[in-house]
């Protein structure tokens, strides 16, 4: 035999790629497990169940012949093949469909398992609601602690602020003694009215923040015609019922 021509058409169309055997020992390989598993499959025997469920597939398939006695019986009386039942045509065409119980579970398994899984996403559905219903009032109650403790700050810095006007006005007439103790700011008072969170000391009596503002600033309003919320000093009675709003902080908003 003459030596193969390393230069000739034959060697430069082969294909040399790096890591090109490899990939057909792969494909082959797949290909050859792919077979196995078919050969696996046609020589594997059938189990009873398998060939039962077919040997009925096939019956319930298969249209009913003459042989059958009650289609007979349905031919005697005028019945073809294909046509609906009843004397005028309006009853069923195909035979009502078998189901088939191949478990061994009891009759009714199913509708109590179907019933429980219901109850149980039912329960389910009760508690995200009440957990919802839980978190929003939880919720609506720290809005409502949130602004009474708003509240009631701001009840604290109008109290301190008509325990002030009082004393000036009560020292502009004289008056050297107030007529309630906590009519006047206490000096530790004075100089801590700027802390937001400081407590009212003030509390000699069972009087509360509220009752004390409204005492208070009537007395400022009878007494000295004066209105913490406006922050005017008026004529005299008439000239303030006719030019401030009203008493409260509610009534000037």
């Amino acid at each position: 035999d003459e030596e193969e021509d390393y230069m000739s058409d034959l060697f430069i169309k082969q294909d040399v790629r790096p890591g090109l055997p490899m990939v057909r020992r792969m494909k082959e390989a797949i290909q050859k497990e792919e077979k196995q598993k078919e050969a696996n499959e046609k020589n594997r025997q059938k189990s009873i169940k398998e060939e039962e469920k077919e040997r009925r597939d096939l019956v319930l398939k298969s249209a009913l012949g003459s042989e059958n006695k009650g289609f007979a019986l349905l031919q005697k009386m005028g019945y073809k093949s294909g046509q609906a039942l009843g004397r005028s045509g309006e009853g069923i065409v195909e035979p009502i469909p078998l189901n088939i119980k191949t478990g061994r579970s009891g009759l009714g398994h199913k509708e109590l398992k179907k019933r429980k899984a219901e109850e149980k996403l039912e329960n389910y559905r009760q508690k995200l609601l009440m957990k919802k219903q839980t978190n929003e009032q939880a919720a609506d109650q720290f809005r409502i602690r949130f602004k009474n403790k708003q509240e009631e700050r701001k009840m604290e810095g109008d109290l301190r602020k008509s325990q002030r006007a009082c004393q000036q006005l009560d020292m502009q007439k004289d008056i050297d003694v107030p007529k309630e103790t906590w009519y006047w700011l206490e000096p530790e008072e004075e100089d801590k009215k700027d802390e937001e969170d400081k407590e009212d000391e003030c509390t000699s009596s069972d009087l509360s923040v509220s009752e004390k503002l409204h005492i208070l600033t009537a007395y400022l309003r009878e007494e000295h015609f004066y209105c913490i919320w406006c922050g005017t000093t008026y004529e005299d009675s008439e000239d303030l019922s006719s030019n401030c709003p009203g008493d409260s902080a509610a009534d000037h908003d």
